[in-house]
């Protein structure tokens, strides 16, 4: 029934079941998250996590699986899979491009970097490029504004980024060139990336090891909070670190 604007179509059907063998895998590591928490539905942020390894994406199936293992509801899964941004809930890239736009990133040029990868890789606010290779985002924070402007892929650090600078990083992934974060661990799939959000260690060789600091601006500011005199200058131009800072 139809009113010429509305059309309430055919009831969805259930969502199908993993594979036996995928789901048998997942159901071990499924309760080796639960066994973390003193409460099963606890483990549902990790378990959302650990269906989007598998698929890219967290589905219906991914979904119904995490209700099942954990006593819930569909319903009460799919209120936490849609609040939080970090679970998709379509088909997306290898390479998740998340472009600050916030205050400080915004000011610094981040508007522009993500105008330019728009119309770069011709595809607007969550979209995928056509080879399924990279999904753009604007992000309000990264939570590294003494970097500005960054951009994050994969949730790992790409500081004080350029329309140039990050145009040839989506380039590079797109092409399959390596492509090194400024500070953390190196870069993997968003699947990859994914599986180590469930709780699942990283095995990359020097990936654990691999880490960076805060900026200048940051420990002058942890300085002034422990009532120290700061020695260095505060704001120095971009690419010339203040020395001793970072020690």
């Amino acid at each position: 029934m139809t009113d010429g604007q509305t059309s309430l179509g055919m009831p969805q059907l259930p969502a199908p079941d993993y594979p036996a063998e995928v789901r048998a895998r997942l159901e071990a590591d499924a309760k080796e998250i639960i066994a973390r928490y003193p409460g099963s539905r606890s483990a549902l942020l990790p378990l959302l996590h650990l269906v989007q390894a598998e698929e890219g994406h967290v589905t219906r199936t991914g979904m119904k699986f995490c209700a099942e293992i954990l006593g819930l509801t569909t319903a009460e899964v799919t209120a936490v899979a849609t609040f939080y941004t970090m679970y998709r809930r379509k088909p997306s890239g290898d390479y998740q491009v998340g472009v600050c736009t916030n205050t400080l990133c915004a000011v610094m040029g981040g508007d522009a970097i993500f105008e330019e990868l728009k119309e770069h890789l011709g595809v607007g606010n969550n979209e995928t490029t056509e080879d399924g290779k990279v999904t753009l985002e604007h992000i309000e924070c990264n939570a590294a504004c003494d970097f500005a402007p960054v951009m994050m892929v994969n949730w790992e650090f790409f500081d004080n980024q350029t329309p140039a600078s990050a145009k040839k990083i989506v380039d590079d992934l797109r092409a399959g060139r390596p492509v090194e974060p400024t500070r953390g661990a190196p870069l993997c799939t968003y699947k990859e990336t994914a599986r180590i959000l469930a709780g699942f260690p990283d095995e990359r060789e020097g990936a654990v090891e691999a880490t960076g600091g805060a900026g200048p601006a940051s420990l002058v500011g942890l300085r002034l909070a422990k009532g120290e005199t700061p020695h260095h200058k505060i704001v120095h131009p971009r690419g010339e670190s203040a020395s001793g800072e970072g020690e």
